[in-house]
């Protein structure tokens, strides 16, 4: 489901408490966002212990828990404080829920003159939820306003333990500071329809080395666990264990998308994801031959300082262009058989530069590329209107490619204009999913089609463009209109019909 899809009420309200924090001036939509997302996640916590709670009492366990059972642990969860006068609610959640969510012990004095000690939530040595929640502050900047954010997000509806979820990426959507974040934000359900066209198995290894939000590694978890959830839910299991612990890897530059990132992955069981600070096209980056499945939507615009790229990258395509240059440490990263499902502009599939050519053609001479699904320009509005693609693809460091698939996407459901309405049609991502799956159906399709298979030497032959308009046939089909005579008499019909009105007309004005 996308941000398009919630209800304008629910939009109002997330837009309320934008203004509020604004108002007592929180100016900053990266700190308004920052700040909303500690407090989806406080509530989320809370969320969670309550489902463990109603599966223990089911299952007749005792699982371990989020926050310690005494009073004062108790206080900490957001069902237990929501309610509570401002100053109070102020105090506790900058003075101990804050704390509690960064790992930090409170010690408290009782009545008695005694202390009483309330441990930090726990968190994994190895977690990068620890290392990037520990230069976290709690900014609201006085009860007032703090009360009403907590009474807003009381009110929404975030029953899906996804903190990411559509009224999230609504709220990403508003953020100003659109080239870094929001222009490249990939809708959810376009992540969903790469996801499961990959169908990464709980035996994967999924990175995504542009990760931002971390929306590609959520979705990808979410997919896994689904399809794996027996497995997964038993704590002594490898499977959860590599789930939770070596499963997922993201990379960004942006420590408040990193943090926003290693919170979200604590809250989907993914607790020691290797979310980390890392300029993937730099030396730095020496992931090589490592993951069996990549994901990303990587940044489209800009260039880099040649002498700052990895040699590894430049030697498959010499250019400073970020968009190529990504295509090229995808295919480092991936092992031998690993799949890759990303984003690229349109420009990436016709460039006629050396660059564009030789980058196209190390995907189609040395591996295995398997589909190119042309999206429509208005998927990425209201950020951006530029023309994307989806690029399938299998490391194979040996070719396999004998045809590619192409697939024309009309809609993704929603309207292509600024507003991205739902069209609850589902627009075309169930039949691209379910073509894809299903190719050996897809050779006798006509180039006229929506979908159609394109022999590997035909696109060599054409400078190994990728554009589907290259190979696209249409059928056009003359007009016929009828004799001049015809088309004069019904224009002399139709000024005796005016000639006719303009009389009554002037009659009733002489009356």
């Amino acid at each position: 489901m996308s941000i398009t899809a919630i209800t304008g009420e629910m939009k109002n309200m997330i837009d309320k408490i934008w203004d509020d924090m604004f108002s007592y001036g929180i100016a900053n939509p990266l700190v308004v966002i920052e700040q909303l997302t500690y407090l989806f996640f406080i509530r989320s916590l809370d969320m969670n212990e309550e489902n463990n709670e109603r599966n223990d009492e089911l299952v007749g366990t005792q699982s371990e828990r989020i926050f310690p059972q005494d009073e004062y642990g108790q206080a900490l969860r957001w069902s237990k404080f929501k309610n509570l006068e401002a100053g109070e609610l102020y105090d506790l959640i900058k003075d101990r829920v804050f704390p509690f969510i960064k790992g930090e012990k409170k010690e408290d004095k009782l009545p008695d003159g005694t202390k009483h000690i309330t441990p930090g939530m726990k968190i994994s040595k190895k977690s990068s939820y620890g290392k990037y929640m520990a230069n976290a502050n709690f900014l609201l900047p006085n009860p007032l306003i703090t009360q009403k954010v907590v009474t807003a997000i009381t009110e929404l509806p975030l029953k899906e333990n996804d903190l990411k979820g559509d009224l999230y990426e609504y709220m990403i959507s508003k953020l100003q500071t659109a080239g870094r974040i929001g222009q490249f934000r990939t809708p959810r359900h376009i992540i969903r329809m790469m996801v499961r066209i990959i169908d990464p198995k709980i035996t994967d290894t999924i990175a995504d080395p542009a990760c931002g939000t971390g929306g590609f590694l959520i979705l990808g978890g979410e997919h896994v666990y689904k399809n794996n959830e027996s497995a997964t839910r038993l704590n002594t299991n490898k499977a959860r264990d590599h789930f939770q612990k070596k499963m997922f890897t993201g990379y960004d530059t942006d420590q408040t998308m990193l943090r926003i990132t290693a919170m979200n992955t604590i809250l989907h069981n993914m607790d020691e994801a290797n979310i980390a600070f890392n300029d993937s096209l730099s030396k730095d980056n020496t992931d090589a031959d490592k993951y069996t499945v990549v994901l990303a939507n990587p940044p489209f615009k800009g260039s880099l300082d040649h002498e700052a790229v990895a040699p590894s990258l430049t030697a498959i395509t010499n250019t400073k262009k970020t968009e190529l240059l990504f295509l090229a440490l995808f295919l480092r990263m991936l092992d031998i058989g690993g799949q890759c499902a990303c984003i690229v502009p349109d420009g990436v599939l016709f460039g006629t530069s050396t660059a564009h050519k030789a980058i196209r053609k190390e995907l189609i001479e040395n591996n295995h590329l398997r589909a190119v699904i042309s999206m429509p320009s208005g998927v990425f509005k209201p950020y951006a209107g530029v023309s994307t693609a989806v690029l399938i693809f299998t490391k194979t460091g040996k070719g396999g490619t004998d045809n590619v698939w192409f697939y024309d996407m009309k809609s993704d459901g929603f309207s292509l204009d600024d507003k991205r309405t739902d069209l609850n049609t589902g627009g075309d991502i169930e039949d691209i999913v379910t073509r894809f799956h299903a190719l050996e159906n897809e050779a006798s399709r006509e180039r006229t089609e929506q979908s159609f298979i394109v022999p590997k030497q035909e696109i060599a032959d054409n400078d190994y463009d990728l554009s589907i308009n290259k190979y696209k046939k249409t059928v056009t089909q003359a007009t016929v209109y009828p004799p001049s005579r015809e088309i004069m008499a019904d224009i002399f019909a139709i000024e005796k019909r005016i000639a006719a009105n303009l009389k009554e007309l002037e009659a009733i004005l002489d009356e």
